[in-house]
């Protein structure tokens, strides 16, 4: 499963759950027959979802079973989990066919 599957499955289960949710992507476009990316400010490795159920609020990174967090990422994910009350995890196909996620988002 790569991580785009991974991503859609979780976000499915997140809207039958009742989760608000936030995903921010690069927009991606061509321009004068060249490709282009728009431009976002602020610290690289944001989390890939961002998802509030009041009184919760969780950030989660998805990567492949074999996908490595990296530096940029560990540094938001060290940062959240410094504040409390906010969940953040790392999550892998295995966590959604282990009824990890499914867990979590209950």
């Amino acid at each position: 499963m790569n991580e785009r599957e991974l991503q859609k499955t979780i976000l499915d289960q997140a809207r039958l759950l009742g989760w608000r949710i936030a995903h921010f992507q690069t927009a991606r476009s061509m321009r004068d027959g060249r490709a282009f990316m728009t431009a976002q400010q602020g610290h690289r490795g944001f989390p890939d979802l961002v998802l509030l159920r009041p009184p919760r609020l969780v950030f989660a990174e998805l990567k492949t079973a074999k996908g490595r967090v990296d530096f940029d990422q560990a540094t938001w994910l060290n940062g959240l989990d410094a504040v409390p009350g906010v969940e953040q995890y790392v999550w892998r196909p295995e966590d959604l066919r282990a009824g990890v996620i499914e867990e979590v988002l209950r």
